[in-house]
């Protein structure tokens, strides 16, 4: 059985499965909103060099009615990545047996701030391959220092994700109705940078402000 040994709060954990030690990069934020989760089994998709797609995926504990812990390395681009976090959200929704509905899925993260373990909830989220355009407002985010902000196929703005922040409490936040903002995601953007994003996102506190839950990777 694959068992973490390392200390939580540590940006790194080691596991080992049959003698062999394997290690897993967490990506790290400040300020989770979700510092805590009871009744959880974890998957770990690690950085492997050995590997051809150098991305390695071990989900032998995951038990369908708990909560699930995503622990994915944040070398990895979204492109190596999000094939293995979908296949597993299908095996989840599509459970016959045991199935909780109750029962989410979330990232693990180091929480810098509080030095332990923080966590990102994405059970709605479905990734999806290719480009939606249809959206009034959409991010497209390169990096954490290339973000586009379109609003009915115009670009409104380049900013890096401090200003994106600064953009949203200012520009966003004042509409009458509910804005759903839409997101880009290039493929080649590394998981700590897209976790920096969607934890920056979900501490804002936005009352007329929705994300897609679709997020579209190119």
């Amino acid at each position: 059985m694959l068992k973490k040994i390392g200390f939580i709060g540590l940006i790194t954990l080691f596991l080992w499965s049959c003698g062999n030690e394997k290690v897993i990069q967490l990506p790290e934020v400040q300020h989770a909103k979700i510092t805590e989760i009871l009744d959880v089994s974890p998957a770990y998709i690690f950085y492997n060099e050995t590997q051809p797609d150098s991305i390695e995926l071990n989900r032998k504990n995951l038990i369908i009615s708990t909560n699930w812990l995503f622990n994915v390395d944040k070398r990895l681009t979204l492109e190596q990545a999000i094939p293995k976090i979908k296949f597993l959200q299908d095996k989840k929704r599509n459970a016959k047996m045991h199935k909780n509905e109750a029962a989410k899925n979330y990232y693990t993260c180091n929480d810098t701030s509080i030095k332990n373990l923080g966590f990102i909830d994405f059970t709605d989220v479905n990734y999806v391959e290719e480009i939606n355009s249809e959206n009034n407002y959409i991010i497209t985010i390169n990096s954490l220092n290339d973000i586009a902000i379109h609003h009915n196929d115009v670009k409104l703005s380049e900013v890096d994700i401090d200003n994106l922040i600064i953009q949203l409490e200012k520009n966003f936040n004042k509409n009458e109705e509910n804005t759903v903002l839409t997101l880009h995601l290039n493929k080649q953007l590394k998981f700590q940078d897209y976790i920096t994003v969607k934890n920056r996102l979900q501490n804002l506190n936005f009352e007329t402000i929705v994300i897609d839950n679709n997020e579209y990777i190119f």
